[in-house]
């Protein structure tokens, strides 16, 4: 409805939800619930069972092929509802950009609330951050809270940080880590958890000779390109001045090249050298149209660094950055706070984040 505004300063925090308050649970991207719905209910199980949180489902939260209008309706309607004091998107998708034109960024600002949700819905985090609200990239009620066997405790242990309390929280990296899924479809994929392996500890380029701190910006590479081709709520590169960039690719495991072209852009743009510095995730190494093994799974990911490194030696070569990040596609997950303080202490490797 209203183009992408310099956000206020400073960007508000949302009240948070307490045990026993009403959540929105809606789909702005897909509404694969209504196609898949043991994880999805599992998730909404869990967000009163080990959260105390009542969840409350809207008209187009479980249907397939709802309209632009329709998926902005329900998200008018959870902010605007005084009894709902936090929104979950369901899952992610591949045409929230469609969503954009039809929300009301004023009627948000005057009701802000924590919104969670990661991949597609960067697109929302991204019109959050320019209505001068922090939002929460992570934590999909059909993925993180629906997963099988049992919630990830490194997960719910951010996530409830992110929901409840407001102070710094140290992220730390897990040890072991799964990317491999499992069908929803099949009712055995349900009776136990995904297997871990170990996984690499994360990986720091240029760490520096002192800590940096600046607001997190960035999600899902994918999306965001998307969102420069069709140039929506990305702002001069001034506005993203001294933040920290945090960025992760899908199940759709975009091949390297692609992502440092998209980087490439980013910094032919003037983007990349305002920030400063990169937490980039952990690479998702599987889906199921490529169900990569073990030693074509580290190449993948051997090859995502490289093109970030050498994106980053053109466009920002004395920039610190961190690889292997837990957040976006990964289990375990970890919740950044979009537009919340991130506090990246290179000599300490230490990564700290403000909920």
């Amino acid at each position: 409805m209203d183009a992408p505004e310099p956000p206020p300063a400073p960007r508000r925090y949302p009240p948070k939800p307490r045990p026993g308050d009403r959540v929105a649970v809606i789909s702005p991207s897909s509404g694969l619930p209504g196609l898949f719905p043991r994880p999805y209910e599992l998730g909404l199980r869990r967000l009163e069972s080990e959260f105390g949180l009542v969840p409350v489902e809207y008209p187009a939260t479980r249907k397939m092929g709802a309209s632009p209008a329709e998926r902005a309706a329900d998200l008018h309607a959870a902010f605007a509802d005084p009894d709902i004091k936090a929104v979950f998107a369901s899952i992610g998708g591949d045409d929230q950009i469609t969503v954009l034109p039809h929300l009301d960024r004023e009627l948000v600002r005057a009701h802000p609330k924590p919104f969670f949700g990661y991949s597609d819905n960067t697109a929302l985090l991204a019109w959050l951050w320019n209505a001068g609200i922090t939002g929460f990239h992570g934590a999909s009620v059909m993925v993180e809270l629906g997963r099988p066997g049992a919630l990830h405790p490194r997960t719910a242990e951010s996530l409830r940080a992110a929901l409840f309390s407001s102070g710094p929280y140290e992220l730390t990296a897990p040890g072991a880590s799964n990317d491999v899924d499992r069908p929803w479809d099949d009712p055995a994929t349900f009776a136990s958890e995904p297997v871990l392996a170990p996984c690499d500890d994360w990986s720091w380029r240029r760490p520096g000779r002192a800590a940096v701190e600046g607001a997190a910006w960035g999600g899902n590479l994918e999306v965001l390109s998307w969102l420069l081709m069709a140039d929506r709520e990305i702002g001069p590169p001034e506005a993203y001045a001294g933040c920290v960039l945090f960025l992760e690719t899908s199940e759709e495991l975009p091949p390297a090249e692609e992502v440092f072209r998209v980087l490439r852009c980013m910094g032919e743009r003037g983007l990349l050298r305002q920030f400063s510095a990169l937490l980039m995730g952990r690479a998702k190494s599987w889906s199921f149209q490529r169900p990569l093994g073990r030693e074509d799974a580290v190449a993948y990911r051997r090859a995502q660094r490289e093109a970030v490194e050498r994106a980053l030696d053109a466009y920002a070569p004395e920039m610190p950055a961190v690889f292997d990040v837990d957040l976006g596609h990964t289990d375990p997950q970890l919740v950044i706070p979009y537009g919340g303080v991130v506090r990246v202490d290179g000599p300490a490797r230490r990564i700290t984040v403000t909920y």
